[in-house]
């Protein structure tokens, strides 16, 4: 068995590790393409699938992309490093955030503080992104969240009201309407069925 790091650069699943050093370890591994510490606990994800998260990834992003190319204050990140607090530096699929005067900064070309929106595709992930990554967010001051419950065919969209996360309501047609991005619309039902045209129309009303 060949080594090809050292103690000092390992990064495990399980591992329990402070932010600060489990960024130091990170930045030392560039043969790792994603890994983040949730609560303190380092997370290795397993292989990406197709059409459980990479085709529903990139559906999601088409739709934020339309939404951010008319916003002036919204920019869109995918898997960018966010770091949240001492025990959490994460990488969600996709991350909205305001340009000036949001609640989140960039430092190092990496995201410090709470974007206001970050969207999961939840396969193989869901038990943690449904929890603790859930709590880690609602914490931290992320404004909405939304997951995409794949195996369940089913979004959620949670906004933060007194600390805690609530669902969004949903108008009669399925369509779900941001708190913190006015105009950002999704029409749930489509999006669930691959129908781009529609999710994209939803956005003029």
């Amino acid at each position: 068995m060949v080594l090809t790091s050292t103690p000092s650069t390992w990064i495990e699943n399980g591992d329990r590790l402070t932010q600060p050093e489990f960024h130091r370890r990170y930045e030392r591994r560039p043969d790792l393409k994603k890994a983040e510490l949730i609560e303190g606990v380092v997370y290795l994800p397993s292989p990406v699938r197709a059409t459980a998260h990479g085709d529903l990834h990139a559906q999601m992003t088409a739709w934020l992309g339309a939404f951010a190319s008319t916003a002036r204050d919204a920019r869109v990140s995918d898997n960018a490093t966010v770091i949240l607090d001492t025990d959490n530096e994460v990488q969600p699929d996709l991350s909205l955030r305001r340009v000036d005067g949001g609640t989140s900064r960039l430092e190092d070309d990496y995201i410090v503080g709470p974007p206001e929106l970050i969207i999961e595709i939840a396969a193989s992930s869901a038990a943690i992104d449904l929890h603790d990554k859930k709590n880690a967010y609602r914490r931290n001051g992320v404004q909405e969240y939304i997951v995409w419950r794949v195996f369940d065919e089913a979004i959620d969209w949670w906004h933060l009201v007194d600390g805690e996360y609530r669902p969004l309501p949903t108008r009669d047609d399925g369509v779900v309407e941001s708190n913190i991005f006015p105009g950002l619309r999704l029409h749930v039902p489509a999006m669930l069925r691959g129908d781009m045209a529609t999710v994209l129309d939803c956005r003029r009303g």
